[in-house]
């Protein structure tokens, strides 16, 4: 996998996840502030049923969705990173990406490789050496 290629992945898992947080909470905010729960103090006790209620159980669905699905494409980006680094020479880069995604800080080892990493796929130009007179 081209790091252009992990790389439209990784953005577009971004754009997904934060679609997706975005129409979760606003759902969930909707629903809140015109009255779809049904209140007890602080606890939510029931749930009135009315169409608006119901919209937005579908908007947080998709919500919810989205944020899977961008959860899954960072995987398979960082996946492909992997793959990709991998096939370099020095594996600095391959044991970066390892080992910060391992220990929970992928996103950050991500955004480094997007700006500023390598391109395991990409073949070095030929040298051409001056022909001796």
């Amino acid at each position: 996998m081209s790091k252009r290629t992990v790389t439209r992945l990784f953005v577009g898992s971004l754009i997904a996840g934060i679609a997706g947080a975005i129409l979760a909470i606003a759902a969930g905010g909707t629903a809140y502030a015109n009255d779809v729960f049904v209140m007890s103090g602080n606890q939510i006790t029931g749930v009135q049923w009315t169409p608006l209620a119901w919209s937005m159980l579908g908007l947080g669905i998709v919500g919810s969705l989205a944020l899977v699905a961008a959860a899954i494409g960072g995987l398979v980006a960082w996946i492909g990173a992997l793959l990709n680094t991998s096939q370099l020479e020095s594996k600095t880069w391959f044991l970066v990406l390892l080992l910060l995604g391992i220990f929970s800080f992928g996103f950050f080892a991500m955004v480094a490789y997007v700006i500023a990493g390598p391109d395991g796929t990409r073949t070095a130009a030929p040298t051409i050496a001056p022909v001796p007179a």
